[in-house]
C-alpha cells in the first residue's frame, strides 16, 4: 500500500461521489505523486475541464475502470524498443 501504482501522466477514473455532479467526467490525469500520508499513496490530479488540481488518495481511484500500470520491463518488451546505451558498442582505446 506504500508504493504508487500509477505514474505522472497516467489517465485514471475516480470513484463515484468524488465529483460535484453525477454526470461529470470522472477521468483525470495524474500531475504529481505526493508523499505518503500514514501509508496511503497520494496523487495530485487535474480534470481537463478544470484549471486547478485536486489531492486524492489511492483509495479514491476506481481500479476496475482505470488501466493498470504494467511493469517497465514488460512495457519495454512490448514496444520492441532497445536501450539507448548499448554496452557492446562501446570501444575503449588501449
Amino acid at each position: 500500500m506504500g508504493r504508487p501504482n500509477y505514474e505522472v501522466g497516467d489517465m485514471i477514473v475516480l470513484k463515484s461521489g468524488l465529483t460535484r455532479t453525477a454526470k461529470a467526467d470522472k477521468r483525470c490525469r495524474i500531475s504529481s505523486i505526493l508523499p505518503n500520508d500514514h501509508g496511503h499513496v497520494q496523487y495530485r490530479v487535474q480534470f481537463d475541464a478544470e484549471n486547478f488540481e485536486r489531492r486524492i488518495t489511492e483509495a479514491d481511484i476506481d481500479t476496475g475502470e482505470s488501466p493498470s500500470r504494467a511493469s517497465p520491463e514488460a512495457a519495454a518488451k512490448s514496444d520492441g524498443a532497445e536501450p539507448w546505451l548499448k554496452f557492446s558498442s562501446i570501444k575503449i582505446g588501449k
